[in-house]
């Protein structure tokens, strides 16, 4: 069995939770590291099972906790190397672990397949977190879906998805030209239109749960991007995410 959590997901900040009965990983620590715990403990999730966080890139919403973190629980930070030398050196971990993009990684009792994204990061890359034949995709900060997360999305049998912004409301936004321009653009975020049309084309039949991940506060709305995968429903669940809150703790066999 594979238990999940939200435990932080919007552009404010981002924690995921992946754990069995006797390990856990973290993907990304973007929020505090007294804040990941509090909320892990109120869904009862056990802080000390967990054995790693890794990074899917250098952006503060995703690293800003990662060394207190790590330095608390006393377990080491997974990142590329070009992920590390672009962070800021306040939250750079202490003795990270490196890793390439493309090979698998064991942790635990987990398989961890890090793959390249496109995102304006150095190193970007999301993740695919395997136990027992369960694979868990994290796959967040994408301007585009590239052969990469089509390729890994269809294995998955539960995914924390982007959704990050409405056409709409980002294009007749109050953001200036430039920052629309880099959201929207194939090195920016997955709108819910891309979301929905990834998921309709490439999900594999094994997918039970779809989590809606880091909505945009100013270009979104939890009811208009879960309006939009409506007609998905009949195929897997749809659930939300929140950016104030660990989110529903949910468990896969």
């Amino acid at each position: 069995m594979i238990t999940i959590c939200a435990i932080a997901s919007g552009s404010n900040g981002n924690c995921y939770y992946i754990g069995n009965e006797r390990d856990a990983v973290l993907v990304d620590a973007g929020i505090s590291a007294r804040q990941v715990i509090a909320r892990m403990r109120q869904r009862n999730l056990m802080p000390e099972k967990i054995k790693a966080i890794l990074i899917s890139h250098e952006h503060a919403d995703h690293t800003r906790g990662a060394r207190v973190m790590s330095k608390k629980l006393m377990v080491p930070v997974y990142m590329t190397s070009r992920t590390y030398m672009a962070l800021y050196p306040h939250h750079r971990p202490m003795a990270p672990r490196f890793f390439e993009p493309g090979p698998e990684i064991s942790i635990g009792s987990f398989r961890i397949f890090p793959f390249l994204k496109s995102h304006d990061a150095a190193e970007p890359c999301s993740f695919r977190i395997e136990h027992n034949g369960l694979n868990i995709g994290v796959f967040t900060d994408i301007g585009a879906p590239c052969e990469n997360v089509r390729n890994h999305l269809g294995l998955c049998h539960a995914l924390f998805l982007e959704t990050n912004y409405d056409e709409k409301m980002l294009w007749e936004g109050s953001y200036p030209w430039p920052l629309k321009r880099r959201i929207g653009s194939d090195h920016g975020h997955l709108s819910n239109d891309q979301a929905f049309e990834l998921l309709k084309n490439h999900s594999g039949q094994q997918l039970q749960t779809v989590f809606l991940s880091h909505l945009s506060a100013e270009n979104n709305t939890l009811e208009i991007a879960s309006n939009r995968f409506e007609e998905l429903r009949g195929k897997f669940e749809i659930r939300l995410t929140s950016r104030y809150d660990a989110g529903e703790v949910v468990f896969l066999k």
